[in-house]
């Protein structure tokens, strides 16, 4: 398709975006650690506070984010895809060699620093998608976001089911996919992804909305088709490649969009009595009068702008940010919010046990799942409230972790049940809070640094799964939990884990509160940018006529 693709042309962004979709789509191996963790354990003899830890080194990964953050206005997106693919083949090809039984178990040490270097390769993938993306629709940050985090949220479904279907659940052999599955991908995305100017006209950001609600019913349908396989249990050989073959023929399927405008493309270039005039007046970026207007604030205001400290809204260097309230209020939050969720997805497989199931798969796939649809849900909604109503991000987190408070309740009763309903809010409530985050913390400090910004914000990832998986849960665990014969231990019982899901569920209010503070202290921008838009469809609505 490559020679009917300009890269600077519509189909040469969309395409972009398409492979950006299928790197997201297998960049989220770091949440599926519970399908490896018990041959790790087993073969390590580790006990549970052990095994929390060497999740708690994948998650600190992330913490070295902050080199992607500091590469991404260095380097090219191509590069930064290339160096965190190279890092996950090592760091998953040697736990692979671990759990395959190919080579002795490591050293406790050597072992953490392989799952950092795992978990730290997707922050260099994440960082180039969603820093590219944004910037080349930032008119459509919050569908953007909610796609590309949705599609991030099935993906340790799409790896635990493919696994399942054709491995019969083999852990060797689903660390094998984690480590040669996202090189492939990104050798892909590293030929299309780059930075193209964004939309300028009103009907340029109508068809983007068009297209990414395409995006969203083509993701509707694999999270539905993926519920369904975890549904309907056990599957035969033969249903499940059939199984495999449809996901593929699914995850492939927006690429018919920048086909469609390719051939467009072609056409129109082959038409030889194209009207010149009216192709000027097509591509007229702007309104004149808009232009002018932007051209004189900018002028008069840039000395003003030199002499005092942004405020929210406009773009903050990264020690701007780190001087604002509103930035450590947002970061406060979303540490309630994905550490104690992080808990969950780390130890899930525990989870499970102790209440008596012994194949936790399906509730890793339930999580997953519905944190896609509170990906790309809040995504969409949160833009759709903004635009008509200015209604602050903030506030869908503050809804998100007063439901996640909820659910940590009903997994500590543990009635029959809890643990599927708690899987799917945990799930909704955890993808709210990333996809809505993203944009927030790039209307609240501009775009210009965003790629440090984000990647500070994600330290809570590391942060929080020392601090909720690591000390809270290993370490209450292990004192409600039995020595096993050979070293480790185990606990059965609903006992095991209630006093984490009633701390964690303290953890969300704060959080809850945090949040509704921050969408105050944020109204004044969301108002700005709501009337801004509002003005200038106005002006285009006069100069139209």
């Amino acid at each position: 398709m490559g020679f009917l693709i300009s890269p600077s042309s519509p189909a040469g962004k969309w395409i972009g975006f398409v492979t950006a979709v299928w790197v997201q789509a297998i960049s989220g191996n770091n949440y599926t650690f519970s399908n490896y963790s018990d041959a790790l354990k087993s073969l390590m003899a580790l006990t549970q506070l052990e095994l929390n830890n060497l999740s708690v080194a994948k998650d600190v990964g992330k913490a070295f984010g902050i080199l992607a953050g500091l590469a991404s206005d260095r380097i090219s997106p191509a590069a930064l895809l290339l160096i965190g693919s190279l890092e996950g083949v090592i760091g998953y090809g040697v736990q692979w060699l671990v759990v395959s039984q190919r080579i002795n178990p490591l050293p406790y040490w050597q072992m953490c620093i392989f799952l950092c270097m795992g978990g730290n390769s997707t922050t260099w993938m994440n960082t180039a998608i969603l820093v590219t993306c944004i910037r080349n629709f930032r008119k459509n940050r919050g569908p953007v976001t909610g796609i590309l985090k949705g599609y991030l949220g099935l993906s340790s479904a799409i790896f635990t089911d493919i696994c399942t279907a054709l491995f019969n659940k083999d852990p060797a052999r689903f660390l094998l996919m984690l480590t040669l599955v996202p090189l492939a991908v990104c050798l892909t995305a590293v030929i299309f992804l780059r930075e193209i100017p964004p939309s300028s006209t009103a009907a340029e950001e109508k068809s983007e909305t068009r297209y990414f609600g395409i995006f969203n019913v083509i993701a509707v349908v694999i999270a539905v088709y993926l519920l369904i396989f975890d549904i309907t249990g056990e599957h035969g050989t033969t249903l499940s490649r059939i199984f495999c073959v449809i996901l593929l023929i699914l995850l492939a399927f927006p690429i018919l969009i920048p086909a469609y405008l390719a051939v467009q493309n072609l056409i129109r270039s082959n038409l030889k009595t194209l009207d010149v005039e009216s192709t000027a007046t097509e591509t007229v970026t702007e309104p004149l009068l808009i232009k002018q207007e932007e051209e004189v604030i900018a002028s008069a205001t840039e000395e003003v702008l030199e002499k005092r400290a942004p405020v929210i809204g406009e773009e903050h260097t990264m020690i701007e940010a780190l001087k604002t309230v509103d930035f450590w209020i947002l970061f406060t939050s979303f540490l309630c919010g994905v550490g104690t969720g992080l808990a969950v997805q780390n130890n899930m497989a525990q989870m499970g046990l102790a209440v008596g199931y012994a194949d936790v798969s399906i509730f890793i796939s339930l999580t997953s799942i519905w944190g896609f649809f509170g990906r790309i849900g809040s995504g969409s909604i949160s833009e759709y409230f903004m635009k008509k109503a200015g209604t602050p991000r903030p506030i869908w987190n503050a809804a998100s972790q007063i439901l996640m408070a909820v659910g940590y309740v009903l997994m500590a009763i543990a009635m029959p049940g809890s643990l599927y309903i708690g899987s799917i809010v945990v799930g909704i409530c955890y993808g709210v809070r990333l996809a809505i985050t993203v944009p927030t913390a790039s209307e609240m400090f501009g775009l210009k640094y965003y790629g440090l910004i984000y990647n500070i914000i994600i330290l809570n990832l590391p942060l929080g799964s020392f601090l909720f998986s690591g000390l809270l849960a290993g370490y209450l665990y292990d004192t409600e939990a039995t020595p096993t014969p050979g070293g480790g231990n185990t606990c059965i019982g609903a006992h095991c884990y209630r006093l984490v899901f009633l701390v964690m569920a303290i953890v969300c209010v704060v959080g809850f509160v945090l949040d509704v503070w921050l969408a105050f202290r944020t109204k004044a921008l969301y108002t700005r940018i709501y009337t801004n838009r509002k003005s200038k469809k106005a002006v285009v609505a006069v100069n139209g006529h």
